[in-house]
């Protein structure tokens, strides 16, 4: 029986399923997954789960089922929390070895490690793909979303932790120029906080601009990646496409706000796709609607998408909430990528001053990506998951003080 997600991956042999979340916690959240199954899907589901992710498989062979992780602030403080004891016990040792080290030294260290460790533990992977899949994504600090300088260093430090580790920048004017930079260096690259044709375009170009500096100084670019996150229900659940659309009257419903934020996903496929560019989209933030109103169950963030050339992310919350509603779900359309959206949707929707800023490539200039909307309250969450880190290496150190 094969999981939701091996079902959508078999719609097209180059797409790829990912793990949202950092690969330390794997074990935890399947064996509590599989302690709450129903008794007639447990065994079923514990294949899954194992043809996913089984740090035995991947040890002795370098397979698995999902094909590269993902992690930001708020996963990587989900790691620290799901093993306390062990990070605290590393805090203390780092204090120990280095006493003067200020707060913000140490939680550098920290997160460092946490990034380091999931890379190690899916290097086979990368090894047996010949550093195609395998790669663990490491993010900037987000509270240096505009600062270069700030940014390239820690891009630096996070690109030295493995060979397998992507630099995670983001979709702001500076970011696309951290982007630029390392992939001139020959380090993959994965551009999170977008949401847009503007950044798409800007993170493409910013890409091909590395790639020319690359091979004009003989760069090593045979394992070099890069993918280009969409957020797509941050795209209107944080935006103001459905505030705008009510002020002028528009209806527009659930579904079609699914449907429009799966519109620019959609454009910026096609714009790969004609261009041969090398980068590929990677589709974040899927929501699982539980109930369709006629008994079934839809996730139109990857219903919609089946048959295409995507990199999916996915969160435990998304996986698990996908197998308690997986005998509700459709059956994947492999040609559901060529289908086009409701003629009187786009009408509707390019009458709203945000929708066409985010699906017209030109909607937007670079000045204004870190002051878009969805960026402002992202980079803000991931900021606050940071400060959280940070505080949490605060307390230990003053326990440390009072030892």
């Amino acid at each position: 029986m094969q999981h939701v997600l091996e079902k959508l991956a078999a719609t097209n042999p180059a797409s790829e399923i990912w793990w949202d979340s950092s690969p330390l916690i794997y074990g935890k959240w399947s064996d509590d997954i599989l302690k709450s199954a129903p008794e007639s899907k447990r065994d079923a589901w514990s294949d899954q789960l194992s043809r996913l992710l089984d740090p035995a498989t991947v040890a002795s062979s370098g397979e698995m089922g999902f094909r590269g992780v993902t992690t930001n602030p708020p996963l990587s403080l989900q790691a620290i929390k799901s093993d306390p004891d062990k990070w605290v016990s590393r805090i203390r040792e780092i204090c120990r070895d280095e006493p003067s080290a200020a707060v913000e030294e140490v939680y550098w260290k920290i997160y460092l490690e946490v990034v380091r460790d999931g890379a190690a533990m899916i290097r086979s992977v990368w090894d047996a793909s010949n550093g195609l899949y395998g790669f663990v994504s490491g993010q900037v600090d987000p509270r240096s979303a505009t600062d270069y300088d700030a940014m390239l260093e820690q891009a630096i430090s996070i690109a030295s932790q493995g060979p397998n580790i992507m630099v995670k920048a983001p979709g702001s004017m500076q970011g696309y120029q951290i982007i630029e930079e390392m992939t001139a260096r020959g380090v993959s690259t994965n551009n999170t906080t977008s949401f847009s044709m503007p950044q798409y375009v800007a993170c493409m170009d910013a890409v091909s601009r590395g790639l020319e500096r690359a091979k004009a100084n003989n760069v090593d670019l045979s394992r070099w990646r890069s993918v280009i996150t969409h957020m797509s229900a941050r795209l209107t659940g944080l935006g103001d496409m459905l505030d705008q659309a009510a002020l002028r009257g528009i209806e527009i419903s659930p579904d079609e706000a699914q449907l429009a934020e799966l519109a620019v996903m959609k454009r910026a496929y096609r714009h790969i796709r004609d261009t041969g560019h090398p980068s590929k989209m990677l589709m974040c933030s899927m929501r699982v609607n539980r109930d369709d109103g006629q008994g079934g169950a839809r996730s139109l963030h990857i219903e919609k998408l089946a048959g295409g050339d995507f990199v999916y992310t996915c969160p435990p919350s998304y996986i698990s909430a996908l197998m308690d509603v997986e005998d509700r779900l459709p059956k994947f359309d492999p040609n559901a990528i060529n289908e086009e959206f409701p003629a009187d949707l786009y009408d509707r929707l390019m009458r709203i001053p945000f929708f066409r800023q985010v699906y017209e490539p030109d909607g937007m200039e670079p000045q204004q990506f870190a002051q878009f909307g969805p960026f402002i309250a992202t980079a803000g969450e991931f900021a606050k998951a940071t400060r959280q880190t940070i505080d949490f290496v605060a307390h230990v150190m003053e326990g440390v003080k009072h030892d």
